[in-house]
């Protein structure tokens, strides 16, 4: 069994999105439909992307969701129907213990993708923390580089964030 954790920008500009999907194919097609694990917030973006290829390939979805209120409060419309497919999806959800949506919830829910992690998926434009940064698909990378884990950074030529 091999578990991929993701991050990623959530951002993506259209002509992105199927420049990323084909690229996460690529790489999910060297691991066996019934040994793959995919764990990912499902935020919209990367996070979704990644998701619905580990689900495309046969692989087991691993959801975590930063707090309780998570849904209710930070899922957007456009956003929704696909959240809710793929939470339905998922052979397992873990909510982490937060009431709120918040910095601390999403650093609680990154160190539970990493907690979890064989490698890492990092759906990113290769931009570094900046000074004083915290949080994000930069930071998340860092700690996963300094935890010891193996990452694969999808970028395709011609990605750009929206």
């Amino acid at each position: 069994m091999t578990t991929l954790s993701v991050t990623g920008h959530m951002d993506l500009a259209d002509e992105t999105v199927p420049l990323v999907r084909a690229a996460l194919r690529e790489l999910l097609a060297g691991y066996e439909p019934g040994e793959l694990v995919g764990v990912s917030c499902i935020a919209a973006g990367a996070d979704s992307l990644f998701a619905e290829a580990v689900l495309e390939r046969g692989g087991r979805l691993v959801v975590v969701t930063p707090s309780r209120d998570y849904r209710d409060r930070k899922v957007k419309p456009q956003h929704a129907e696909l959240y809710d497919r793929l939470i339905g999806a998922a052979s397992e959800v873990v909510v982490v213990p937060f009431d709120t949506a918040g910095r601390e919830a999403y650093e609680a829910a990154g160190k539970e993708l990493l907690r979890r992690a064989d490698r890492f998926v990092a759906i990113w434009d290769g931009v570094p923390v900046q000074p004083g940064g915290r949080g994000g698909t930069a930071a998340t990378v860092a700690e996963a580089r300094g935890a010891g884990l193996g990452v694969d950074v999808v970028w395709p030529s011609g990605a750009t964030r929206a």
